[in-house]
């Protein structure tokens, strides 16, 4: 293989600035809303059920039909092949069938000449159901036994026994709410009827093959009659990774079915409505440890609310128990998962897929046994960590790459986090009303799709006789940055500045049958693709630049300067032409599967993630006993991606990634009434993180390292480990209301910690008996 430029040379592990940059702050970069409408475009909306459990008796849609702009309205009937629009299981449906399973479900389909009209003329229909009760919670749907699917367990060693030889034992509950995506570019589509029955479809989505095999299933073509196309999302966390399929089939039924160019834009009320959200979870734990804290055996009951149908909430609640150990070694671990049935929106994939649940378990449980032991929480956290002889985790994967004793040691003395501890401990022996937390919380996030068959990317390279390079792959880009780090790595193949590679929408057409852009991986799995596509192309230069010049290939070098062989040295865009000439392919696909990764579901067993990316960080914060109110006053993180693809670029996920797990954890609150209505469905309801909500201190840093495994010149992941880098902020609230009432226990706090919950907090500890010594 030809030698490559020098490490110093390259674009890889430049802080280049993301490749819509400009066009984002200017409003040039084109999202499916800002594309031109053809005459004839046909705009949608749902009629939706006013229910969350009925039995529908009689639906006359005749009102709908005369209203003003109504060219079609289509229903269950309608459809040609299946009603479904679900990425696993046939349960989504695009239209209820005889019953609605949940407030919001899709009833039928208005097409109109405007979007008001469409809108209005949904409401215009007239439905008798028969209501009723919903199943809203999860105590609710636990006494019901309304289950998607039998309680899944996780174990390694006896944890009964565990419990009962352990010195100490305590148990404990927490409360974990879900959380919106609350995506800028809200949920959109547009279908375009092509020759022949083919299907055009623009989508915001996170997975263009999903939607073009649910399309295909739903209108009974083939695969290779839908095409899907997607340049950028404006944001999507997981919530466009299925939940995007619905609005899409929705476009593509109306396209197919009168001829004309289709589009659905969203509401954002109805959005709300409509998708899925973060798993909310309950905790309760049961856990031994001996008098330093370390933790000796542990039972976890894990329960989330699914909502009402499977979507990806097995796999979801897989990852909340694989990350239900965090950094910490259990010798005797027993997790069961409860994933319950309720008549609300079927609850979705959302940035950390499961992990951050299970991780606020164990973080929890470790501040409880610092509470009950009287030690610091950072002590105990040390001290139960991943080591030598204890790296084994509860689903039997050894872990072989720990940094996180080192990396927590070097955030622990560069935040300063024990003159800190002391400095808070000191202000709250002297303030009455504002009380101060602070915590140092780590993270260990598994890498790699859990459903093993989704490891896996392709992507296409181009390179034209004038040395210009397109680029194509399976990943799709929602903000994150995905494309320009692409770019880089073709770039650095060929040895040529970035600008030299154009990035094109990711489309269907071009590369089939892809996974999700999602588990953090896009990365690593289309990077890996796109370098041997280019690597192929840049071996077949190298021959026939050896060849013209006299000297063996694998001499041939590819620098900066030029294609230098034996004495010769080339410009790249001159041996483009000469291989254009000489009837040299300058075309290539490329694939990659990752390597070395098996699970078991069914024994919940295996090497499910190719390696773990690590970080900490230490929050401060100050409470109001008053009032309730809180702020994050400062922020120190330090985190792992390995050889950084592009600094610039992962510094903005881990902070990005803080401030959204800060919302979730303090401000974003989801309320779904006792009929089953979800109430904060509006920004005047649903309160996300503004940039006022920033802490006024935040220090970030890369963690100084090579990832151990071959990934894409040694990178990590980053786009989901850093959203669980604020369950710092949450700890600290937990001590900060702690220090409301010294010396009667752990606060039961819940998440998210909002005013509420915190004065709630406060009143509670205060009204205890004091607790007895610790222990």
């Amino acid at each position: 293989m030809a030698e490559r430029d020098p490490p110093r040379l390259r674009a890889v592990r430049q802080s280049l600035p993301h490749d819509s940059a400009e066009a984002h702050v200017a409003g040039g970069a084109v999202y499916v809303d800002d594309m031109p409408e053809p005459p004839g475009m046909l705009h949608l909306a749902f009629g939706q059920s006013a229910h969350a459990a009925a039995t529908i008796v009689a639906m006359d849609l005749s009102p709908v039909r005369a209203a003003p702009g109504v060219i079609a309205v289509f229903a269950r009937d309608d459809i040609p092949g299946t009603n479904s629009v679900g990425p696993v299981f046939d349960d989504d449906k695009l239209f209820a069938e005889d019953a609605v399973y949940c407030g919001g479900q899709a009833l039928f389909l208005v097409a109109a000449t405007s979007p008001t009209a469409a809108r209005r003329a949904a409401k215009l229909a007239r439905i008798d159901y028969e209501v009723a009760s919903p199943l809203v919670t999860i105590a609710a749907a636990r006494a019901a036994g309304s289950v998607l699917e039998d309680a899944q367990h996780m174990t390694r060693g006896d944890a009964d026994a565990a419990l009962d030889a352990a010195q100490y034992r305590i148990t404990g509950s927490l409360e974990i709410g879900g959380q919106d995506h609350f995506y800028l570019e809200g949920q959109i589509a547009i279908a375009t009827p092509g020759e022949g029955g083919t299907i055009h479809i623009l989508s915001s989505t996170q997975h263009p093959s999903e939607i073009q095999h649910i399309v295909a299933k739903l209108l009974k073509l083939t695969h290779a009659d839908v095409t899907v196309e997607v340049r950028r999302m404006g944001g999507a966390f997981g919530g466009k990774e299925s939940q995007a399929s619905l609005f899409a089939a929705a476009c593509a039924l109306v396209a197919a079915k009168t001829g004309r160019p289709a589009k659905f834009r969203v509401d954002r009320d109805d959005d709300m409505v409509m998708t899925g959200k973060r798993h909310d979870f309950t905790a309760d734990y049961d856990v031994g440890f001996d008098s330093n804290g370390r933790i000796e055996g542990i039972r976890l009951e894990l329960a989330s609310r699914c909502g009402a149908t499977d979507d990806l909430s097995r796999a979801i609640n897989d990852r909340a128990m694989f990350h239900a150990d965090n950094c910490y070694h259990l010798p005797a671990v027993a997790i069961v998962s409860h994933r319950l049935k309720t008549n609300t929106v079927s609850n979705t994939a959302f940035r950390g897929f499961g992990g951050p649940q299970g991780m606020l378990a164990i973080e929890r449980v470790i501040d409880a046994i610092a509470d009950a032991v009287g030690r610091d929480p950072l002590e105990v956290r040390r001290i139960n960590l991943y080591g030598p002889g204890r790296d084994v985790t509860p689903y039997h994967m050894q872990v072989t790459d720990n940094i996180a004793p080192e990396l927590i040691e070097a955030l622990a003395a560069s935040s300063r986090y024990a003159e800190r501890a002391a400095e808070v401990a000191a202000w709250n022996a002297s303030h009455r009303i504002i009380k101060k937390g602070i915590a140092l919380t780590p993270v260990k996030f598994g890498i790699s799709f859990t459903t093993t068959h989704l490891n896996q990317a392709g992507a296409l390279v181009l390179v034209y006789a004038d040395g210009s390079i397109q680029l194509n792959h399976g990943g799709t880009e929602m903000g994150q940055g995905l494309y320009i780090k692409v770019a880089q790595i073709v770039a650095d193949v060929f040895a040529v500045p970035v600008e030299c590679v154009r990035i094109t929408a990711t489309t269907t057409g071009k590369v089939p049958n892809t996974s999700a852009t999602a588990a953090s991986s896009g990365a690593d799995l289309n990077g890996i693709a796109a370098q041997r596509a280019a690597e192929t192309i840049r071996d077949r230069l190298a021959a026939l630049a050896g060849e013209l010049h006299g000297c063996a290939a694998d001499t041939v070098r590819f620098t900066s300067e030029g294609v230098r062989a034996g004495e010769a040295l080339v410009p790249f865009h001159d041996l483009c032409r000469q291989a254009h000439l000489a009837r040299v392919s300058l075309a290539s696909t490329g694939f990659y599967a990752t390597p070395d990764i098996a699970y078991d579901r069914k024994t919940h067993s295996g090497r499910p993630f190719y390696y773990f990316a690590y970080g900490a960080s230490v929050s401060e914060v100050a409470i109001d006993t008053l009032t309730g109110e809180h702020k994050v006053l400062a922020v120190d993180i330090l985190h792992d991606v390995g050889r950084s693809l592009n600094p610039a670029i992962d510094l903005g996920q881990i902070e990005g990634g803080f401030v959204q797990g800060m919302g979730w954890l303090t401000t974003e609150e989801l309320v779904f009434d006792d009929a089953g209505r979800l109430r904060t469905h509006a920004p005047s309801t649903y309160k996300i993180p503004t940039a006022s909500d920033r802490p006024a201190r935040m220090e970030i840093a890369l963690w100084d390292g090579r990832n151990v495994e071959p990934t894409v010149h040694r990178s990590k992941a980053v786009g989901e480990p850093p959203l669980m880098l604020p369950i710092s902020v949450f700890s600290a609230l937990t001590r900060a209301v702690a220090a409301a009432a010294p010396g009667k226990g752990l606060p039961a706090l819940d998440a998210p910690a909002t005013p509420e919950r915190i004065l709630r907090a406060i009143g509670e500890l205060r009204a205890r008996a004091p607790t007895s010594a610790a222990l």
